[in-house]
């Protein structure tokens, strides 16, 4: 099945590009392109795409503004940013308005190809060394206190709900906390269940809403 995309940016030049760059990929389908945020969120209702390829940068108000209403309207829409801002506060206020990719505009095509199929598998996708502010946020702080009993996670799992949310594998969990990939799959599986959280952009967003992440 194919993943069918809507191209939001401001540039003609770059939508000329992504969308010859994706077109041939054979699980790829280009379904539109917007220049606006309010076009953005109109080609979203109409063309109802699975991904929206998201510029930070529109004319009229922002995507993490035109993320937020999209993601209001339709929560199963999934958007993958693009941009060229690599700073800490654009990287934070997109993920919390429910985007489950960040790739700059420097990036390999590679890596914005993997990362839209990433995000449409229903995980997140975020580029190695934006990821890394995700764990250097949560190892400078204190643990916040848990709102509510069924939110409370022991101090490993906390720190595995860190590395999970930045995007690593239950191998590479395991090699940086030195324990086994099974323990790891158990605190994945306990914090998933007492979040009632269900996947991986669910999880991003968690973190950064309780605080364990700071945004």
């Amino acid at each position: 099945m194919k993943i069918r995309l809507l191209l939001v940016d401001d540039h003609a030049v770059v939508r000329v590009g992504l969308r010859l760059m994706l077109q041939s990929e054979a699980d790829i389908e280009i379904l539109g392109e917007a220049g606006s945020a309010a076009e953005a969120i109109e080609a979203a209702g109409r063309l109802g795409p699975d991904l929206i390829l998201m510029d930070i940068g529109l004319p009229d108000k922002s995507g993490i503004d035109a993320t937020r209403e999209i993601k209001q309207r339709f929560p199963k829409m999934i958007v993958v940013t693009l941009t060229i801002h690599e700073d800490q506060e654009y990287f934070f206020k997109m993920l919390e308005a429910g985007a489950s990719g960040y790739v700059p505009k420097r990036a390999a095509p590679e890596e914005l190809l993997t990362a839209i199929r990433t995000a449409a598998a229903g995980e997140v996708y975020l580029y190695p060394s934006l990821a890394k502010l995700l764990v250097r946020d949560f190892l400078g702080q204190t643990h916040p206190q848990p709102a509510s009993p069924e939110d409370e996670l022991t101090g490993r799992e906390q720190e595995v709900l860190a590395y999970l949310a930045e995007g690593a594998s239950n191998t590479e969990i395991a090699a940086a906390l030195t324990i086994s990939p099974k323990t790891v799959e158990r605190h994945r599986e306990n914090i998933m269940r007492k979040l009632n959280l269900h996947s991986r952009a669910e999880l991003v967003r968690y973190a950064i809403r309780k605080g364990i992440i700071q945004a």
